[in-house]
């Protein structure tokens, strides 16, 4: 939309936006709108409004889709977002319903496969001998993940939402297909860069999908909506990881292979069938034809991927995080003039990222102003240090059920994922607290309240001499305030700034959390490196201290010797020991969250519009 169409915004909404933030709001359409169909065709001085000429006055199915001459697409956005606005403006609620569908059992899909192989995972590391890198996998994950989501945000809003979401979904495939197929560990590692960036990039087009299509004050509730499948898939998961595991772990990486593909060809098509709609009725013109060099297209495209800046991020990150989890192999340990060099080069390289963004950079990811506005900024940072907290302590919690408690992969996984089944629950209830309320950041201060007491009395429950019922109590309360949190944070992000923002607001959150994940798993991977061997150095008997290294890296080894056992009884200790300290840094960590709440603006949900059309 120009300048000259913009909607005025309410008076509290005004004041409570960033400063620097430009309007890019309209009217929403039929289901999202509470206006009368005479409000919405009738001007200010009575006078009918112009209908658009290629809009039929009823759908096929008989459902009413009129708009004015100012809900056409924008033509001052980007090519995603002018696509998504065609798309809303152009399907009927019933391809609206369809849509949603389709998005939950994606998620249901991401949700069931991710269960089973997070409970597989452990075993085909330590099936290569290589327990300890459990840690350093993820690092590189959330590493690629953190690059992903930029890469991604900005290839949707250049390219379309369809087409990045096609190409995200076939990576996650081809990740899936070499986990399947892997015979060593850097194969397996290698599988993981590929199934992280497709599953990280493909559920994180779906959230941008979900941004596009719903209101902004019903934004939660349609995230709550969209993420709600970890209900179904809480015991599921757990319980088919360990059949698979029983029969063969490659079969729980091949089956998702041949459904992920199968679930989500259908929405696909909806998206292409509206969209070529869309282009019949007018509503979105031909992409234009570039008379571009191939050289001259391969530059114009490294500009507007940033491609320097994605360099500088990746290496910086890599650089500066993995010597957290690396240095036990070295004899000298911080004093490694490698892991100095490390440690000094990713951070010069992160520093050098944001003032090259902030200068240099010919299209940098996100208007300056708005990344450091105070909303922005603060969920963010919020986000980050959250995400560190929950990483300090998360990543051997299922290998720690199965040594202490000699429970099955499939308890382990029950008890993993109890919460997820009050949670999903409990999250469209904060989506309705926001609707009916129109704010957010009263949510924020008893949620992180709640994290933090439970976070502490894990500190204490978490010891082998504890029942396991506390431990799940404990998980149980942590899910309904973290998942309440990931919530609150994508709207109040959203919020902060308009449409054509959206996608790269979201992508800034998201890399923050994967950042925050990666710092959160080099903590956890340095207390484990320097904790589990020399506990199990001064605990385990004589006749196995020279089995310490094989029993350190393999789970099955650990899980070789029978409750009750000398050797069984020292590595059950020792993985007291290093949950506890995990635990004592991610509590101490959360605190800093109750300062980002400070930053953070109370905005009007329910007083913005920012997308318009048949909405959510």
């Amino acid at each position: 939309m120009s300048h000259s169409q913009q909607t005025e915004l309410p008076h509290q909404a005004v004041a409570d936006l960033e400063p620097g933030y430009v309007s890019n709001n309209t009217s929403q359409g039929p289901l999202a709108t509470e206006d009368s169909d005479k409000e919405k065709n009738i001007d200010n001085e009575g006078s009918a409004l112009p209908q658009l000429s290629h809009r039929p006055p009823t759908t096929e199915d008989g459902y009413e889709n009129q708009y004015h001459i100012e809900d056409k697409p924008d033509e001052d956005v980007q090519e995603g977002v002018r696509e998504a606005e065609a798309l809303t403006l152009t399907w009927t609620k019933k391809w609206l319903v369809a849509a949603y569908i389709l998005m939950f059992l994606i998620y249901m899909v991401r949700a069931f496969e991710g269960s089973i192989t997070g409970n597989l995972g452990p075993y085909i590391v330590s099936g290569f001998e290589a327990h300890s890198l459990i840690p350093i996998i993820s690092i590189v994950s959330s590493i690629m993940g953190a690059v992903t989501y930029l890469t991604v945000a900005r290839a949707v809003n250049v390219f379309g939402r369809l087409k990045g979401f096609v190409v995200l979904v076939g990576l996650a495939t081809i990740g899936l297909i070499l986990s399947a197929t892997c015979t060593n560990i850097a194969t397996y590692c290698a599988a993981q860069v590929f199934y992280a960036v497709g599953f990280a990039g493909m559920i994180f087009c779906i959230d941008i999908i979900t941004a596009d299509t719903s209101s902004l004050k019903d934004r939660g509730l349609a995230y709550a909506f969209t993420s709600s499948p970890y209900i179904i898939t809480a015991f599921a998961g757990p319980k088919a990881s360990e059949g698979f595991y029983q029969s063969n772990w490659r079969w729980g990486y091949g089956a998702f292979a041949i459904i992920l593909p199968a679930v989500a060809t259908p929405l696909c098509l909806i998206m292409f069938f509206n969209k070529q709609k869309a282009k019949k009725n007018g509503l979105l013109q031909p992409r234009k034809v570039s008379d571009r060099s191939v050289v001259q297209s391969i530059w114009y495209y490294a500009v507007q991927f940033d491609i320097f800046g994605i360099f500088l991020v990746a290496g910086g990150l890599t650089l500066f995080l993995l010597p957290f989890s690396i240095v036990a192999t070295y004899a000298d340990s911080w004093k490694t003039p490698s892991i100095i060099a490390m440690i000094i080069i990713g951070g010069v390289m992160l520093i050098s990222f944001a003032f090259y963004e902030r200068y240099l950079a010919p299209v940098p990811f996100i208007p300056w102003n708005l990344l450091v506005s105070r909303t922005v900024l603060g969920v963010c940072v919020f986000d980050f240090v959250y995400i560190i907290a929950n990483g300090c302590w998360s990543s051997y919690y299922t290998s720690y059920l199965q040594v202490v408690y000699g429970v099955s992969i499939s308890v382990a996984g029950y008890i993993d994922n109890a919460a997820n089944v009050v949670n999903g629950v409990w999250l469209i209830v904060v989506g309705i607290l926001i609707r009916k309320t129109g704010y957010y950041k009263w949510l924020m201060w008893p949620c992180v309240l709640v994290y933090i007491l439970f976070t502490g009395l894990l500190i204490y429950f978490r010891n082998p001499d504890q029942s396991v019922g506390f431990n799940v109590m404990c998980q149980i309360f942590l899910a309904l305030a973290g998942g309440a949190l990931v919530i609150i944070m994508q709207v109040a992000v959203l919020a902060a700034g308009n449409h054509n923002d959206s996608a790269a607001l979201l992508a800034i959150l998201s890399t923050f959390g994967n950042v925050g994940g990666a710092v959160g798993n080099s903590i956890s991977g340095a207390i484990w490196t320097h904790t589990l061997p020399e506990a199990l150095a001064s605990r385990l008997p004589a006749e196995t201290i020279d089995l310490l290294n094989e029993i350190y890296e393999s789970l099955d080894i650990q899980l070789s010797y029978p409750m009750g056992d000398p050797t069984r009884t020292a590595i059950i200790a020792a993985y007291g020991v290093g949950q506890k300290r995990m635990l004592i840094a991610g509590t101490a960590i959360m605190v800093i969250c109750l300062i980002c709440i400070l930053f953070i603006k109370n905005i009007k949900v329910s007083e913005i519009k920012q997308v318009k059309g048949m909405l959510f």
